[in-house]
């Protein structure tokens, strides 16, 4: 719709698809913020699509938990002004509702926009449109 997007991925073997899809790809770990953070710059909405994550239980644990709760606390400080967590998906379905509930929390703290996707992402079409609509509704607000 017009926006330009920044996707990321935790290795290299992914930057073409990023970049077929029509995204500016960069190398980014949601395990360790200090690679995502520089790249909030010019951002208007990060969307945290991590409900399929992969990796060790430990890193899936805290991308939904620690980092992310890290994550929306440097949010106050930059320019995003919101940001969508998927919160259905093949991770644990507690560790999504907590990480939903902290999302939720924090819009509320922070009183920044937040959104909760919990469309299935198997059903891609619905799902991108779920998103979409999430990232259309932030920028509204």
């Amino acid at each position: 719709e017009g926006h330009q997007v920044r996707g990321t991925t935790r290795t290299g073997n992914r930057l073409g698809q990023i970049e077929a899809a029509g995204a500016e790809a960069v190398v980014a770990d949601p395990y360790r913020l200090a690679t995502v953070t520089p790249l909030l710059e010019g951002v208007s909405v990060v969307v945290w699509p991590m409900g399929s994550a992969t990796g060790t239980a430990d890193e899936i644990d805290a991308v939904h938990t620690t980092r992310l709760e890290t994550l929306l606390t440097k949010l106050v400080d930059s320019g995003v002004r919101g940001l969508v967590y998927e919160a259905t998906g093949s991770v644990r379905g507690d560790l999504l509702r907590q990480g939903a509930a902290q999302v939720r929390k924090s819009g509320e703290w922070f009183r920044m926009p937040v959104e909760v996707v919990e469309h299935d992402p198997a059903d891609h079409d619905g799902w991108t449109a779920a998103m979409s609509a999430a990232v259309g509704r932030i920028l509204d607000a």
